[in-house]
Formats: C-alpha cells, structure tokens, sequence
C-alpha cells in the first residue's frame, strides 16, 4: 500500500466514524475489497475483561463461512481501531496481502489500553513485570494473554491457534506478546518494533534526543486522553514549512513547553528529564526478558526506517542468543518505516532497489509464515534463518545466521588530505573544525517540516560542502565491496568544550558517469551523488557508559567508540566508501550546547562554539570498522 492510498484510508475511516462521507471516491480495487469484505466477513464488537477488571475494546472480523475452524490472526494498536461501530467496516483485513483476507481467518484489532475506547491508563512502552505477584500486576504480556484466553473460550468457530502482527507502535505489543505467552499464540510477527528509547529507536539515539521527530509525533499523539477520544488532536503548528529554521527559533528544550506544548504533551517531560540510561528506560527494553520464546517469531525491519532500524535488528539478536532451538527469523529489506506494507518497495527517494520488494515479502514471507503456523499449510516452515535485501546490487539472499558467520571486519582509517585506507597512518595528524550549535549542520538538502524518511538515503553533498564537516574517501573502488552487520565508529577526539555530539555517516559515493533518473522530473544528478547508507550520532558525555555521563577535558584526547546499525550493502566497482564526521545533525538531533549540562535545562546562552579535533596516526588513529562479506 502507497503511503498516499494509506493516507487516504485513514482519512476516510475518520470521516466515517464522525458520520460524515469520505473526502474523495475510493478507488475501485479498494471498493472491490471493502464488498468482499462485507460479503464474507461478519463484524463484531467485545468489550474484553482483563484480569484487574479493565476492559479492552476488541473488532472481531469472523468469517461467515462455518464449514471449518479458523485461527485467530490480531493486531493490537494505540492508534485506535476505528471506524467503530458494527455496520461500519474496514476496508482491508490483515497484512498487506490480500491472499490472507481470502484464505480466511479470524481478524482481530484491539485498542490498548487507556486508548480508543478501551479503559483503564496508557502507559508508553508499558514495562513488563517478569515477578506478577497480584491482579493488579499487568502488562501489555498480560493484556494479550487474557485477551487470546478469552477469545479462545468466546468466539465460534476458531481453530484454537492464534498469529499476532503489527508494524512500529503494534510491533511492540506484537513482541510483547510473545512474553509469557497464551499457549494458543503459535506465531507472531514484530515489525519495526519500537524496542528502546534511549539507545536506537525513534526519540533518542545514543541519548541523542531525536528532536524533529519527537516533536512532530508526540504533538499529534502525546496529549492525553480526552472526552472526544475518536476525533485526533491537531498538530502543534509550525509558521513555516521549514522545520530547520522553526526549531532554530524555538530555541532551548525548555522552550518546548514552556512555548508551545504547556503541559499537554505528558511524555514529553518523560523524554527530556530522563536524559541518561536510568531505570526508566531500562525497565522498557524488553530484550532482558525474551528468554523462554515459544511462539515463531518473524521480525522484519527496513534498512532505511528513520524511525525503527534499532529495534528489529536487536530484538532478533537477543531472542537468538537467549532461546537456542526456538523459531526465530529475521527479514530485512530496502525500506522506510513500514515500506512493505505502505509501498511497493522499488525505491525510497533517489534510491532504486529494481523491483516490487514489498511484494515479493507478503507473497513470498509473510504469508507462508503464518498460512504454516496457524493453519499447517504450505511451506513455510523452509523459510530461511534470515530473509535479507543486499542494496547496491539489489538482491535478496537466504541465510542460516545474521550477521553472516563469514563476514570479516575491516578497519577504514582517518588519512591527511581526506583520504579513507585500509592500513593506519603511522605519522599523527589531526583534522578540525569549529562546531557552531547556533549554525548547525541540517540533515535534509531541501525545505522539509519534519524528519523525512527519505533522509535515509538522501545525497549528503549539502553537507559535503560545509567547513563544519569532515570527508574521509577511498579511491574508486576496482571490485565490488559487500558490508554485512553492524559497523563500528572509533574516534579519538578532543574538543574546547567540555561536551561534544559525533555523528558519523558511511556513504556511498556514486561515479561520474552513473546514469541519471529516467523519467526524471526532479532533475537529480546522480554524478557523484553521494548516497546515505548509515548515519548514527552519539552524545560525547556518555563515552564511558550510558548511565555514566562524563564532561570531556578540554583539549584532552579521549576515544569515543560507539557502533552504528547494521547495513547489508555493496558499493559497485567505480564507487567510493566515503566517511563524514561532524558535531551536530539538525533538526534530526537536538543542539549540544557544548557545555556539560543537563540539556534540557539548556538556555540560549549557554549554546557556545567548540573547536573539534578529530585525530589520526599513531595511537589515535580514528576508522570506521566495516564486516566485509568475501
């Protein structure tokens, strides 16, 4: 599904639930599917009990046919399960595929907690609670497992079998699910789950704060519950579509609430105060606790999400190393957030990828995995280890472990003159720019109002070109180069301030003679584009530990090492491996003052300039350590 046709839905589906026509005509494939819809399926709305007595609000899809028992196959939201009401139907079912809605299953979507018309409190990232010791003791694991027990004992005609999906925020219930599970729950399907807050997923990167995305997504979805909770609150509005000009003028985090939210955005205060890897954010990863997996897990990701590209990596990780002999598979593919259900994964911005990606994951994946688990048809049980997309030479490859077993690490040092090499320099030197946090690098090249997910592939040659930014670049390469797993930055630095941000982005630098878009209205030039493959920044302070932050010693070398999310990508013969370094990334990331400080207490003179020094040679020589695939 486009983003657009999915933005329509969502539209019309408002529209419906306040009673009014939609704004413009669906089109026919989708009005096709909303009749065959209302044909088969018959709809109906529960109020579920959970074991405290909150009752959660559950859409029941079942279909009309009853010459066989189905599997339940459920998607639990804080995004509301609308359109409400039991004449007023969705108008797909399921994943993606239609190939689901037609082989017939139990479609379940439940409002979480404190959410849509389900009672009780919302709880962002809810913590699980491994000890229950009361009724009282609930978590999202224990929401579904009573809502699977119910459903089980309730609804007519299912198989006793039941598959859990759901993409980002339904990732983390997906995966939360997976927890002390229902003996009924047989597969579930985590995608783009969110996983953890401070380290990797959308609101803060290595403490980074995430700053255009947290505002734009929690000034949506962040205020409390009211007592119109069908219709959406409006956005906090912006008096220019430019986001790297409004933040500017917004100034310090404070300034956030004080100026704009006023108290109504209760996670914001959350977010920014806990400003180091304290319990609250620890109690919120649920890797610690995916230790008795026995559901098949299918976690899926997208190389280029801007929003979860931490999540799915890590969770298949843990729940590897902690569950010998379970069934658990990773997918990765060349996507935005969500891209294998919202496009047709072909391309994401400049970036081409040669064929319907999406398509081939719902066919070829999604569907077989679960058609195996919950019905014991097909073959999905020959699925791989690891469904993975190699961009550059754009292709799919199945594989028995990720990161592969055979992939070599090799270290990229930091040369005079801007040059990238494979051996360390043996004499010392140093490269340096002067950081201005009121002047700071912008992450886009063009005007946007926020964080755009084609960032993740965007052309950095706006940042190329500034005195802030260091290059470090290969010769073009004679033979291809495969990159597959995690990468791993090692910086030896000093700064004049006494904190300091280092984002460091591994591009890949297309040839002169690289041919340009065809059609191309756009007027991209693909010469020399130099393409994002991986943009990581880490917050300087916490160098010796997330939940130790540290104030550098002005002029003091120190090494920061920090590792970057994995990347399964070839740069092409005639291509070059090129490095930036610089101290800020804005909007994307909140300003560093440069001062050790709690930031978010930061006000506009406490902003300062800080000398950067990144060094190599010697003993500090600084590089970029890459698994190389032979």
């Amino acid at each position: 599904m486009s983003r657009a046709l999915f933005l329509v839905l969502a539209a019309s589906a408002a529209f419906a639930q306040r009673g009014q026509q939609a704004p413009q005509p669906l089109p026919q494939p989708i009005q096709d599917r909303a009749a065959y819809i209302r044909q088969n399926y018959t709809k109906t709305e529960y109020l579920i009990p959970m074991r405290d007595g909150v009752q959660l609000f559950t859409t029941v899809y079942a279909p009309k046919d009853k010459s066989q028992s189905y599997p339940f196959l459920m998607s639990r939201t804080p995004y509301t399960v609308a359109p409400y009401g039991a004449d007023n139907y969705r108008f797909s079912l399921g994943p993606a595929s239609e190939k689901f809605m037609r082989e017939g299953f139990i479609f379940v979507y439940q409002d979480v907690r404190g959410k849509g018309r389900s009672e009780g409190a919302f709880v962002h990232v809810r913590p699980y609670i491994p000890n229950k010791k009361s009724k009282q003791d609930i978590d999202e694991s224990s929401d579904t497992y009573d809502t699977l027990d119910w459903l089980v004992k309730n609804v007519p005609n299912n198989n006793g079998r039941a598959g859990m999906y759901g993409i980002s925020y339904p990732g983390f219930y997906a995966a939360q699910g997976a927890l002390d599970s229902h003996p009924s729950l047989k597969a579930t399907s985590p995608q783009a789950p969110v996983l953890n807050w401070f380290l990797g997923d959308d609101f803060r990167h290595n403490g980074a704060l995430f700053l255009a995305h947290a505002f734009n997504f929690l000034g949506a979805f962040g205020r409390p519950k009211s007592d119109k909770p069908l219709v959406a609150g409006s956005k906090f509005e912006m008096d220019t579509p430019d986001a790297y000009q409004f933040h500017l003028s917004v100034g310090g985090l404070p300034n956030y609430d004080e100026k704009l939210f006023k108290g109504q955005v209760e996670f914001w205060k959350d977010l920014i105060t806990n400003d180091t890897y304290n319990d609250f954010w620890k109690s919120r990863d649920l890797r610690q606790y995916i230790t008795s997996l026995k559901p098949a897990m299918l976690t899926v990701g997208g190389w280029f999400d801007a929003e979860d590209v931490f999540g799915p990596l890590r969770l298949y990780g843990a729940a590897e190393k902690q569950n010998p002999g379970a069934t658990n598979m990773l997918v990765e593919g060349p996507w935005s957030h969500g891209g294998w259900a919202r496009s047709d994964g072909t391309s994401l911005g400049n970036a081409s990828f040669a064929s319907n990606t999406s398509k081939f994951f719902q066919d070829e994946i999604e569907y077989p995995f679960f058609l195996f688990h919950l019905k014991g048809k097909g073959d999905g049980n020959k699925l791989p280890e690891a469904y993975v997309f190699e961009t550059g030479r754009n292709e799919w490859h199945k594989m028995d472990a990720w990161p592969p077993k055979q992939a070599t690490p090799r270290a990229f040092y930091f040369e005079s003159a801007g040059r990238l090499a494979s051996a360390a320099p043996s004499a010392a030197g140093f490269d340096e720019y002067v950081s201005d946090p009121n002047k700071p690098v912008p992450f886009l090249p063009y005007i946007d109002r926020g964080m755009n997910y084609n960032y993740m592939t965007d052309d950095q040659r706006h940042a190329a070109t500034r005195p802030d930014v260091l290059l470090y670049q290969t010769e073009p390469l004679e033979k291809d180069l495969t990159v597959a797993g995690p990468l791993k930055a090692s910086l030896f630095v000093s700064t004049t301030g006494t904190d300091s941000d280092w984002v460091v982005k591994l591009i890949d630098v297309f040839p002169n003679d690289a041919p340009d878009p065809s059609p191309n209205p756009a007027n991209v030039r693909m010469a020399g584009y130099q393409m994002l493959v991986r943009g990581e920044p880490f917050r300087g302070k916490f160098r010796n530990g997330f939940d130790n932050p540290q104030p550098f010693t002005p002029g003091k070398v120190e090494k920061v090492e920090f590792e970057l999310p994995d990347v399964f990508h070839t740069f092409r013969r005639g291509h070059r491996l090129m490095v930036q370094v610089q101290s800020s990334w804005f909007p994307l990331t909140d300003r560093n003052p440069q001062k050790f400080m709690p930031i978010q207490d930061a006000k506009s003179d406490d902003f300062i300039k800080a000398t950067q020094r990144v060094h190599r040679g010697a003993a500090n020589s600084s590089s970029l350590t890459l698994p190389v695939l032979e």
